[in-house]
């Protein structure tokens, strides 16, 4: 991490975090963040789902809501990004405070709930998008919405022409009754009716699942029977958690979706279960609490064949995105895996 770098961490953590997060994109807009530029190898580069990855490294959803800094985050080095969540109609969200640095735990709660200017400004941006980088929506629905699950397809007729992949997202814990939509009938009717959309796109494109990190074994198994009677094309494990389980911070007590390191192994858990349920052909995106190429390598070897970070990045900045990257060629070097794919389920039996 360069001296500058630095500064402008230790700048924005004296902020609100929510004012840092903003002040952050601000600085994506406008050329002042890190640029690391394409970061690839023989080793790194995969293949997800269709899509093709100079590395196996995502930005998750929420970091970049309305897609206001894609020309930023196409020169950080990631080898996917994944803005939103998007909802059809701007939404507020919940009142602030809504987001709480917990430094002690290298972790973050929130509970912004949906907040976004709505698929309309969204799609103007997504249609201007750098055309170099591989691009994802988190699809949402409205808070007071009549049909919550046609929220998801309405965004994805909407926007779906500017995207690679688009996600489906019923594992916010920060809108109330969303994640009834992970039950198995509501999860049935709600992935068929999106993908019937994406189906009259003028280039369909890969849709993924967003689960929760809190799902009991049963709830896994129906997501596993269900993503593969769907035929979706990938799982991204996990949403943030609910539990508070070995918590320091004074900030501990706040409601709302706990992310950060605290998650890593939960979250890796259940990329390692998925992955055994639904017997490696489904890809699995692995999220939560990777703030290292060890964390990373680790998601991997239970079964993920890429990651996604994002909480990490407001401790270690965007510099981290090259140190994660490239000590993930390295370790797979070391223990003799050509690339990605290789690797992909090699450790599952520790997460068991």
């Amino acid at each position: 991490m360069s001296l500058i770098e630095q500064a402008g961490l230790t700048l924005l953590r004296r902020c609100d975090p929510e004012r840092a997060h903003g002040l952050a994109l601000l600085a994506l807009r406008a050329g002042l963040a890190p640029a690391t530029g394409l970061i690839t190898s023989d080793r790194l580069r995969t293949e997800v789902a269709g899509l093709r990855l100079p590395n196996p490294v995502g930005l998750a959803a929420g970091f970049d809501k309305n897609a206001e800094a894609l020309l930023g985050l196409s020169r950080a080095g990631f080898g996917f990004v994944e803005v939103g969540a998007a909802t059809p109609r701007p939404q507020y969200g919940n009142p602030r405070p809504r987001l709480f640095r917990l430094t002690e735990d290298a972790a973050a709660i929130n509970r912004f709930g949906f907040n976004n200017q709505g698929m309309e400004p969204i799609a103007e941006r997504l249609a201007k998008r750098p055309r170099d980088m591989v691009l994802g929506l988190n699809l949402g629905a409205n808070k007071d919405s009549a049909d919550r699950a046609a929220d998801f397809s309405t965004v994805l007729a909407h926007c779906g022409a500017h995207l690679d992949f688009a996600t489906v997202n019923v594992s916010s814990p920060n809108t109330e009754q969303l994640r009834d939509l992970q039950g198995k009938e509501a999860l049935s009717a709600l992935l068929n009716g999106v993908l019937e959309t994406r189906d009259t796109l003028p280039r369909p494109i890969p849709i993924f699942l967003k689960i929760a990190p809190d799902l009991d074994a049963d709830g896994l198994r129906d997501v596993a029977e269900v993503a593969r009677a769907t035929g979706i094309d990938g799982i991204i494990a996990t949403n943030t958690t609910l539990s508070r389980d070995g918590l320091r911070s004074s900030f501990a007590h706040e409601q709302g979706g706990l992310s950060g390191q605290p998650l890593f192994d939960r979250s890796t858990r259940v990329v390692a279960h998925l992955s055994d349920l639904t017997g490696g052909d489904i890809p699995i995106i692995g999220v939560g609490g990777v703030g290292s190429a060890l964390q990373a390598y680790e998601k991997i070897r239970a079964g993920a064949s890429a990651v996604q970070l994002y909480t990490a990045l407001v401790f270690g900045g965007l510099s981290l995105v090259r140190e994660i990257a490239e000590g993930l060629d390295t370790l797979l070097a070391r223990d003799g895996f050509s690339n990605v794919a290789e690797a992909t389920g090699t450790g599952k039996h520790a997460w068991r």
